[in-house]
């Protein structure tokens, strides 16, 4: 199911409330976060846009090291302040009162009124994000009681309805056991029904399937899926997974080395790849039947050479030059500006009309 298939068929635009002329949800613009390492500054992302409409999913994809995470934990203002800081532009997000809230801005205390509440949020690892110690649905009830202000009881009954919405049986009684006595899958479940307690109008799910079997995985999206068709919120959805992004999302920004070099809607990406990079993880796709025909012609699964620089060691211009066939001097002398190839299709690449 999350192999990357034929795209000629591209998930539907959002249906919203408000249109297709919607305010969108959340709009990042220029969004640098710069890391202190000894006694210097490095960028660890640069000059980041993104924009992501209501009911609309839109997919961060990129290798280990990209940036996608510190993009998500930026926007959520989850970093360290020790080590780390915003060094540059400006992330609006729209609550569900219709309120714009400058997320850059905004102190410690609006923050914590936000996450939980207007933005929810599922990590990648259920076990490290639940608490050993307490019962899921305590869990679960907390964000209930201390945004929405329900009694132990009421939140009590809301939990046992968002566990049941979420496929998990008998939820009364799962709702009374701790984190050890539930599988993998249930548990991020039950993280996912901890995310939407609040209703909120922006998920940030950061790879919250990787750690799961493929079975799991594939009801684990089709889950978040259906929730968002009923509560029209709008999902950052990250990955390294192109089969993933295949499934779930309706726009793609492919990161690299802290930088999005690609960005426009899945089923135009996925056909027309405007940046090499891009280009290159479609290629390391296996698609069924791929192993066999390597092993038998005796040769290797494609791959891209070399990896991802550290923020200590990027080079000079395009950060993908090193690794890149198409890489000419001009690459190297300065980071290529993000260029619309068409139909609101980006590429941060001078030589994308040639792929």
């Amino acid at each position: 199911m999350l192999h990357m298939t034929d795209m000629t068929e591209a998930r539907p635009a959002p249906q919203t409330a408000s249109g297709p002329s919607a305010e969108p949800t959340l709009r990042v613009r220029g969004l640098t976060t710069v890391f202190r390492i000894g006694r210097r500054e490095m960028p660890a992302i640069e000059n980041v846009d993104l924009e992501i409409a209501p009911g609309e999913t839109l997919a961060l994809v990129g290798e280990s090291g990209s940036g996608k995470s510190i993009t998500s934990l930026s926007v959520l203002r989850l970093l360290p302040g020790a080590i780390s800081r915003i060094g540059g532009g400006e992330v609006s997000f729209r609550d569900r009162e219709g309120r714009v809230r400058d997320l850059v801005s905004a102190g410690g205390e609006e923050m914590r009124r936000l996450r939980g509440n207007h933005i929810g949020t599922v990590f990648q690892e259920p076990m490290s994000c639940l608490n050993p110690v307490h019962r899921i649905g305590d869990q679960i009830a907390e964000p209930l009681i201390l945004h929405l202000g329900l009694s132990r009881r009421a939140a009590f009954e809301r939990v046992v309805e968002l566990l049941a919405a979420m496929g998990i049986p008998d939820p009364a009684r799962r709702a009374r056991q701790y984190p050890h006595e539930l599988s993998g899958g249930m548990s991020q479940r039950a993280t996912i029904a901890m995310a939407l307690a609040c209703d909120p109008v922006l998920l940030i799910a950061d790879e919250p399937t990787t750690a799961l079997d493929v079975t799991t995985q594939a009801q684990i999206l089709r889950l978040l899926q259906d929730l968002q068709k009923t509560h029209g919120m709008a999902m950052l959805f990250v990955t390294h997974n192109f089969g993933v992004v295949a499934e779930i999302a309706h726009r793609v920004a492919v990161m690299y080395a802290g930088h999005v070099v690609e960005q426009g809607r899945v089923a135009d990406v996925f056909r027309h790849p405007r940046h090499p990079y891009t280009r290159g993880l479609m290629t390391c796709v296996p698609q069924p039947g791929d192993a066999l025909a390597l092993r038998r012609a005796g040769q290797a699964l494609p791959t891209i050479q070399g990896s991802v620089p550290s923020i200590t060691d990027r080079p000079p211009g395009c950060p993908f030059a090193p690794r890149c066939a198409l890489a000419v001097d001009a690459c190297r002398a300065a980071v290529p500006a993000m260029e619309d190839t068409g139909d609101g299709h980006l590429s941060r690449c001078i030589r994308w009309s040639e792929m």
